[in-house]
């Protein structure tokens, strides 16, 4: 048995963190003392494993629940639903890396049009692209003064001005 100081000790988190799952219903105490401490079991300690497993891969606090569900009742449910589960998932993580992959290709256009020079911002290539209303990101170099500086002529397609 353990106190929920030490169970959190073990799995190297906080009460707090025992707390929050308590209250949404992920974990709960086998039983409190007499004094009102809460006190786990060591099916508790496997219970929260699992939690922190699943939470470490990705899922929410509302999947970890629907697996744990599942876990209770396993000769009721088919492989099938954790699957789906975990293939829903992978689905919406590779969706994410899509996305971060297409920030990242702009964020990288964005800098490339820049000379990054210690010029006036007034014809700064990224303020002038995040101001465009085109699509795309396509610089234009214009030389003058004795230097070269790169300006963008358009915006990412997510910027802030409507045109």
């Amino acid at each position: 048995m353990y106190r929920i100081g030490e169970l959190a000790k073990r799995f190297d988190i906080k009460a707090d963190t025992l707390r929050f799952y308590e209250k949404h219903g992920l974990l709960a105490p086998s039983m409190r003392t007499d004094s009102g401490y809460r006190v786990y079991s060591d099916r508790d300690a496997e219970r929260l494993k699992f939690i922190l497993r699943a939470k470490a891969v990705g899922f929410t606090l509302g999947e970890i629940a629907e697996l744990l569900s599942i876990e209770l009742d396993k000769s009721n449910r088919a492989c099938s639903d954790v699957k789906g589960m975990v293939d829903d998932k992978l689905d919406k993580v590779q969706q994410k890396i899509a996305e971060l992959n297409q920030f990242r290709q702009s964020l990288q256009l964005l800098s490339d049009t820049c000379c990054g020079g210690p010029e006036s911002a007034e014809h700064c290539s990224i303020l002038e692209a995040l101001e465009s209303c085109d699509d795309e990101l396509s610089p234009r170099v214009e030389t003058g003064k004795g230097h070269k500086h790169s300006h963008a002529n358009s915006r990412v397609s997510r910027g802030a001005k409507s045109c």
